[in-house]
């Protein structure tokens, strides 16, 4: 059985889709979900399904220490980045090397970066007279959104499609993509 840890910071729609797609699974298992964000609506979201969540304080993340302690608790072999705001620091990017996985709203290399994340990114899209746009799991480095690729789907951006339409396409493939390629990942 492979346990993950969820990072989240706000509402949590992705990882309650991950908590319900692992839900029964007999080799994967959504062990706990940390978040930056003590109000954030992940909380409630997984804790309503049986999945116990922590916040930690900024010192804490950038130290490392605790959040290493609560994911050993928990025998955390990946980190699963779901909505998560932060770079991810140093002393967890050493104790899960090539085990800390993000979903980007875009096809990488192009609209990433600091700064780009959520809506940022479709309005940038759009912006560009992009002809598609997609998703980009990747694993995490040190830098924003330059990890290796594991996975893009793509989908048509319209020319009469605003950001928001963009933003609900690329959800879709959120959805139905991401906990399915973390499973192929994880079961390998």
């Amino acid at each position: 059985m492979k346990n993950i840890a969820i990072f989240a910071s706000g509402s949590g729609t992705n990882a309650e889709n991950f908590v319900k797609y692992f839900s029964g699974n007999k080799s994967v298992k959504v062990a706990v979900v940390l978040s930056n964000n003590r109000k954030a609506g992940v909380h409630e979201r997984v804790n309503r399904l049986g999945v116990p969540s922590f916040a930690f304080s900024r010192d804490e993340f950038v130290e490392g220490a605790p959040i290493l302690r609560k994911l050993t608790e928990y025998h955390v072999d990946y980190i699963i980045l779901a909505g998560f705001m932060n770079k991810i620091a140093y002393p967890l990017l050493e104790a899960y090397p090539n085990r800390i996985i993000n979903i980007h709203p875009a096809l990488l290399p192009k609209f990433g970066g600091k700064g780009m994340y959520g809506m940022h990114v479709h309005e940038a899209v759009v912006a560009a007279g992009e002809k598609e746009t997609g998703i980009t799991i990747h694993y995490v480095n040190p830098h924003y959104d330059e990890g290796e690729v594991i996975f893009q789907s793509v989908c048509p951006v319209l020319p009469t499609d605003t950001a928001e339409d963009v933003a609900q396409k690329v959800h879709v493939l959120e959805y139905l993509h991401y906990p399915q390629v973390v499973e192929e990942l994880l079961s390998k």
